[in-house]
C-alpha cells in the first residue's frame, strides 16, 4: 500500500510538472497572440518596408549608374586612362597601408592581452557588460512597441498565430504520447523490479565465498538496469515521434512554418533522454532498478531535484529562449535566458551548500563498509569535496550559457558526458589495479632454484608499480577532462612537435629506467643469491660475502650514475661538461685525499688477498677482535671487552689472522721437579680422552693430541707442551675444556703445579750476633 500510494504521489507530482509546463507555454503564446493583435491594421511588417526601399534603392541605382559606353569612352581617352590606372595604384596603396596598420593593431592586442591576462578578463567583462546594456534598452524598445501597438516588426500577425498554434499543438501531443508510454513504461518497470527481486534472494555459501559468483549474482540487476533503461528511451523516442509526425502534418496541411515545433521536439528528446538517465541510476520507485544504491527517501530527493534541475534548464535554453528570439527579438531571448541560468544557479547553489554535511556523511558510512581500502579513499575524497565540484560545474554552466546560448547546453552536455566516462574507466582501472595489489609474482621452479631472491624482490617492487601506473591513469585522465572542457587541448598538443618531442623523452626515460631497474634487480639478486648460501652453488665463503658485498655498491654506483647521465641527456641536458667537471673533481679529490687514496688501494688488496672476512677474529694494528664490518676504506672490529674500533687500512702493516683453515690448542704445563715425567704425560692423554667423550666438545677437534716432550727446565719445574689441532675459532674454548680436565687429572693424582712461593725460616739467636738496637 505504501509503495502505491508513493507511487500515487510521484506521478502526481509528474502529472502537475507537465501541466504547469503546458500553461506556461499556453501563457507565452496568448501573450504573443495579444500583442500580435494590438498591431495596427495600417500598420506594415519591417519586411514589407525592407522590400519597398530596396525597390526604391534599386530604381535610384539603376538610374544613377554610369552607362557602359560612358566608360568605354574613358578608357579609350590615353590621358583619362593613365589617370585612372594612377588613382587606382593609389586606392591600392592606401588600401594596404590600412591593412598592415589593423594588422600591427591586432598583433599588439594580442600580446596586451598575453601580458596582461587580467586586462583581457576585464575586458571581457566590459564587453558583456555593454551587451547586457544593449539587450536591456531593446527589449524595452521592443515592450514599448508592443503596448504602443506597434507590433513586432518581420511577422505578420498570422504569422504569429499560425506559429504559435503549431509550437502549441506540437507541445501538447508530444506531452500526451509520453505520458502515455511512461503508463505503458511503468507496467515493465514493475515486473522487471519484481524479477530482480527474486533473482536476488538469500544468497549462498558459495556466492559469498568466491568473488566470481558474486559478481554473476550482479547481472539480472545490471541487465534490468539496463532494459529499463532502454525502455525509457524507448518511451521518449516514441513521444518525440508522434510529435514530429505532427508537425509534419501540419506543414503538409496548413503550409505554415514548424520551425519552432521541431525545436521543441529536438529539445524534448535532449532533455528527457538526460532525465531517463537520472532515473535509471536513482529509481525512486523502484529500488531494484536503482544503478547507485542508496536509501529510497535520499534517492527521491536527488532524483526530483536533478530532474528539476533539467527541465528548467534544457527547456527554458533549449525552446523558451529560442521562442522568445523568432517571435519577439533576439535581445529578449538573451535576457530570458540570463535570468534562466541566474535562477538555476542559485537554486542550485543553494541545494548543494544546504546538503553538503549530509552527503559527506553517507559518503563517510560508504567508505567503512567499502570494498577495498581504494574505494573507501575515493568515497572519502568524493564526501569532502563534491560540493566545490558541484559548485563549480552550476558556476561553468552559467559562464558557457551566457557567452555562448545556442551552442553552451550541447558543450555542457557533451563535456560532462566525456568527463563521466572517463572518471568511470579511470575508478574501474585503478580499482583493477588496487586488487592487483595483493597478488604476488609467481617464477619458475628453475628460476626459483637459480636465483631464490629474485621472486622477493620483483614483488617488493609490485606496490611501487601499482601506485605509479594508478599515478599514470591519473595524469591522462586529468588531461582528457581538461580537453572535455577546452581548457586543454590534448589532440593539438600531441600531433604538435612539443607533443611529440615530449611524449617520445617520457618513452625513452621510462625504457631506461625500466632497463636499469632490470640490470640492478638481476645483479642484486644473483649477489644476494650467493650471500645467502644458495644450496645449488654450496656455501660461500666469508671472503667471498666481503667482495660481493663490496661489488653489490659498486655495482649500484655505476648504475645509478649511468642512468641519471643518460636521463640528462634524454632530456636536453648537455652532459659533457658534468663528465669533465666530475673527472676535474675526482683529480682534485686524488691529490688533495691521498690518504684516502691509500685506504681504498690498500683494502682492495687485502681484500683481494684474502686477508680478512666479516666475523674472523683477527689482531690488526694492535687490536685483538672480531670483524664486524669492513667497507672499500675502512674495517671495524669489536674487542672482548664490548668496544667497536674503526681502523683505515692505510694503518694496517700487519693482519694477523686467527680463522683460517684450522686453529690450535698450544699450552705449556709446569710441573713440580716432584713428578714423575711419563706420569704426568700419561694422565695428560687420559685427560684429552676423556675430553673426546663429550660430544659438543669433541667436534671442535680436528686430530689426536700432540705432546712433544719436556720442553723447558727452570727454577720452579718443567714444562711440557700440549699441541691439539681444532676447527679455526674454536681454539679458545677447546683450551678451556681442555685446562679444566688437566686440573681435575693433576689434582686426583697429586700432581702440583708449582707456582712463585717465599720459604721463610726462623733460628735461634747464636754468640756474637748483633743485637738490634731497642731491643
Amino acid at each position: 500500500m505504501l509503495n502505491r500510494r508513493n507511487d500515487r504521489d510521484i506521478y502526481s507530482v509528474r502529472a502537475r510538472t507537465a501541466l504547469l509546463s503546458l500553461v506556461f507555454f499556453m501563457f507565452s503564446a496568448f501573450v504573443v497572440l495579444a500583442a500580435a493583435q494590438a498591431q495596427t491594421p495600417g500598420s506594415s511588417p519591417l519586411s514589407g518596408d525592407a522590400s519597398a526601399s530596396q525597390d526604391a534603392s534599386g530604381k535610384e541605382a539603376v538610374s544613377e549608374a554610369p552607362s557602359y559606353a560612358a566608360l568605354a569612352d574613358l578608357l579609350e581617352n590615353e590621358r583619362s586612362r593613365k589617370a585612372l590606372i594612377a588613382q587606382l595604384r593609389d586606392l591600392a596603396g592606401e588600401q594596404g597601408d590600412a591593412a598592415a596598420a589593423t594588422a600591427e593593431q591586432a598583433a599588439n592586442a594580442r600580446l596586451r592581452e598575453m601580458a596582461d591576462p587580467l586586462g583581457g578578463l576585464a575586458g571581457a567583462l566590459q564587453a558583456f557588460a555593454v551587451g547586457l546594456a544593449q539587450d536591456f534598452s531593446q527589449t524595452a524598445e521592443t515592450l514599448q512597441g508592443l503596448f504602443a501597438g506597434k507590433g513586432i516588426p518581420g511577422m505578420t500577425a498570422e504569422q504569429w498565430r499560425s506559429r504559435l498554434l503549431n509550437l502549441v499543438l506540437v507541445i501538447a501531443a508530444t506531452l500526451a504520447a509520453f505520458v502515455f508510454f511512461r503508463l505503458v513504461a511503468g507496467w515493465f518497470f514493475r515486473r522487471l523490479d519484481a524479477w530482480v527481486q527474486r533473482s536476488q534472494g538469500a544468497p549462498t555459501a558459495a556466492a559469498r565465498s568466491y568473488p566470481f559468483n558474486r559478481s554473476l549474482r550482479l547481472t539480472p540487476r545490471v541487465g534490468a538496469i539496463v532494459g529499463a533503461l532502454a525502455i525509457d528511451a524507448g518511451a521518449v523516442l516514441l513521444a518525440s515521434v508522434a510529435g514530429y509526425g505532427l508537425a509534419l502534418f501540419i506543414q503538409e496541411q496548413w503550409r505554415t512554418s514548424i520551425l519552432l515545433a521541431l525545436v521543441f521536439v529536438s529539445a524534448f528528446v535532449a532533455v528527457e533522454l538526460a532525465r531517463s538517465l537520472c532515473r535509471a541510476v536513482f529509481s525512486e520507485r523502484h529500488p531494484h532498478l536503482r544503478l547507485w544504491r542508496m536509501d529510497n527517501e535520499p534517492a527521491r530527493y536527488w532524483s526530483a531535484w536533478l530532474q528539476r534541475v533539467l527541465s528548467i534548464t534544457g527547456y527554458g535554453m533549449l525552446v523558451a529562449v529560442p521562442v522568445a528570439s523568432q517571435m519577439l527579438t533576439p535581445s529578449v531571448g538573451q535576457l530570458m535566458g540570463l535570468f534562466i541560468m541566474l535562477g538555476v544557479y542559485v537554486y542550485a547553489l543553494r541545494v548543494i551548500w544546504t546538503k553538503r554535511s549530509d552527503v559527506r556523511h553517507r559518503l563517510e558510512q560508504r567508505a567503512v563498509s567499502a570494498s577495498n581500502a581504494f574505494f573507501s579513499t575515493l568515497y572519502r575524497i568524493a564526501g569532502r569535496s563534491w560540493h566545490w565540484v558541484g559548485l563549480a560545474y552550476f558556476t561553468a554552466l552559467l559562464v558557457a550559457t551566457q557567452v555562448d546560448q545556442q551552442q553552451a547546453l550541447p558543450f555542457m552536455a557533451q563535456a560532462t558526458l566525456r568527463t563521466l566516462i572517463v572518471v568511470g574507466i579511470a575508478t574501474l582501472l585503478a580499482a583493477a589495479l588496487s586488487s592487483l595489489t595483493t597478488r604476488r609474482i609467481t617464477l619458475s621452479t628453475e628460476l626459483r632454484s637459480r636465483l631464490p631472491l629474485l621472486e622477493r624482490r620483483l614483488n617488493s617492487y609490485w606496490p611501487g608499480a601499482i601506485r605509479l601506473m594508478r599515478g599514470i591513469i591519473l595524469v591522462v585522465s586529468l588531461l582528457l577532462v581538461l580537453d572535455a572542457w577546452r581548457a586543454f587541448d590534448l589532440s593539438t598538443w600531441l600531433y604538435s612537435p612539443e607533443g611529440r618531442n615530449t611524449i617520445s623523452t617520457l618513452v625513452h626515460v621510462a625504457v631506461i629506467l625500466l632497463l636499469a631497474m632490470g640490470i640492478w634487480t638481476v645483479v642484486a639478486s644473483i649477489i644476494e643469491s650467493r650471500l645467502n648460501d644458495n644450496p645449488t652453488s654450496g656455501r660461500t665463503t666469508e671472503r667471498q660475502k666481503t667482495l660481493l658485498s663490496l661489488f653489490r655498491s659498486a655495482a649500484l654506483a655505476v648504475i645509478v650514475t649511468m642512468t641519471v647521465l643518460v636521463v640528462l641527456s634524454q632530456i636536453g641536458v648537455d652532459i659533457g661538461p658534468l663528465i669533465a667537471g666530475a673527472g676535474v673533481v675526482g683529480l682534485a679529490i686524488g691529490f688533495g685525499a691521498q690518504k684516502l687514496v691509500q685506504d681504498v688501494i690498500t683494502g682492495v688488496f687485502i681484500q683481494l688477498e684474502n686477508g680478512m672476512n666479516h666475523n674472523d677474529v683477527v689482531e690488526v694494528a694492535g687490536i685483538f677482535g672480531t670483524v664486524e664490518k669492513i667497507t672499500i676504506r675502512s674495517v671495524g672490529i669489536r674487542t672482548l671487552d664490548g668496544g667497536y674500533h674503526l681502523i683505515p687500512f692505510s694503518a694496517i702493516d700487519k693482519v694477523s689472522n686467527h680463522m683460517r683453515d684450522f686453529g690450535y690448542h698450544y699450552g705449556e704445563y709446569t710441573i713440580a721437579y716432584g713428578a714423575d715425567v711419563d706420569e704426568a704425560i700419561r694422565h695428560l692423554h687420559e685427560a684429552f680422552e676423556e675430553f673426546m667423550q663429550d660430544p659438543e666438545l669433541a667436534g671442535m677437534v680436528m686430530d689426536k693430541i700432540e705432546i712433544p716432550g719436556v720442553t723447558a727446565l727452570h727454577e720452579r719445574g718443567y714444562n711440557i707442551r700440549v699441541l691439539i689441532k681444532t676447527v679455526p675459532g674454536l681454539q679458545w674454548a677447546v683450551q678451556r675444556g681442555f685446562n679444566r680436565l688437566v686440573r681435575k687429572r693433576f689434582a686426583e693424582a697429586g700432581i702440583d703445579l708449582p707456582y712463585p712461593q717465599t720459604v721463610l725460616h726462623f733460628a735461634n739467636p747464636q754468640a756474637g750476633d748483633t743485637q738490634v738496637a731497642g731491643s
